[in-house]
């Protein structure tokens, strides 16, 4: 029992499976719904990256989003009902059915759960790419996302496979002539810290006199303070990756100007993240630096 939101552009193919629902009338798809179902039925979610999607094919990638989903409910199904095309394999008995989230109650409850989760993840990304609106329009091709990709090119997490993202990959030139680097080394890392559980908060926080913040982020109830340095493969032994007092000490400066600002008494940390661009990013954390 599963739904896939495909998003023609985009990160993730998410499935979710569920077993002996309860399911609400179909039409009220938001977040209390969500909170209904997961609360009252045995829910798995898989997600499949755009990195698996552009090296395997959308098809390959479903069908592993489907088995993640499957192994990671609380109980074994005695069978699964799939929206559209089932399973290649009998391993766990299932059975696709051609509009299913239209005619079975399962399945709507799973098209909730699975459009929720990417609604979700779509809102947790905003604050990294504000250029596109990823919160407004989730992702679908609209033509206020279109526009931006035009304009901006395409991120990190858009899937390079799909033709309208294939012709604005940005390249190393485009990124130096727009003075890129910096921004998408700042997103590189937000996305890291993401994926390890942080919230983002901000990029490129200014403060006038007092600096500038490149990342803001937050985890259990700490505030996390992120400087980025990006660098090229050739600009590795350069002054440009020095953080030093100054650096250090102006950056101190920023921060609290911040809380002041906030009225924020939680507990807070600078980390210090290099990023050196090449085909194969490669980020480097110096986490909880000394603040003079």
């Amino acid at each position: 029992m599963k739904k896939l939101i495909q998003n023609t552009l985009f990160y993730v193919v998410v499935f979710c499976v569920t077993y002996f629902i309860y399911v609400y009338p179909f039409e009220i798809l938001n977040e209390l719904l969500f909170n209904e179902i997961v609360k009252k039925s045995h829910v798995g979610v898989g997600i499949v990256s755009h990195r698996t999607i552009d090296n395997i094919n959308i098809l390959q990638a479903t069908y592993i989003a489907m088995r993640k989903a499957i192994s990671q409910l609380s109980t074994t199904p005695e069978r699964v009902l799939i929206d559209g095309y089932g399973l290649p394999d009998q391993k766990i008995k299932n059975e696709g059915i051609i509009g299913g989230d239209d005619s079975v109650e399962c399945i709507s409850a799973a098209s909730i759960v699975a459009k929720v989760t990417r609604d979700r993840f779509m809102i947790e990304v905003d604050p990294i790419f504000p250029e596109f609106g990823f919160a407004k329009h989730k992702g679908y091709g609209t033509k206020q996302h279109m526009e931006a990709l035009i304009m901006n090119r395409a991120t990190p997490i858009h899937r390079k496979s799909f033709e309208p993202v294939k012709v604005n990959l940005p390249n190393m030139a485009w990124l130096k002539y727009n003075k890129k680097l910096g921004q998408l080394g700042k997103q590189l890392v937000s996305l890291d810290y993401l994926n390890k559980g942080y919230k983002i908060i901000q990029l490129n926080f200014t403060s006038g006199n007092y600096g500038d913040l490149d990342i803001i982020a937050s985890k259990d109830n700490e505030l996390i303070f992120i400087e980025v340095q990006t660098v090229t493969k050739a600009q590795l032994g350069t002054s440009v990756l020095k953080v030093d007092k100054s650096k250090i000490k102006n950056l101190e400066s920023t921060i609290h100007y911040y809380l002041s600002e906030q009225e924020n008494k939680n507990d807070y940390r600078l980390d210090v993240s290099t990023v050196i661009l090449d085909k194969s990013p490669i980020i480097k954390h110096n986490f909880n630096v000394s603040i003079i």
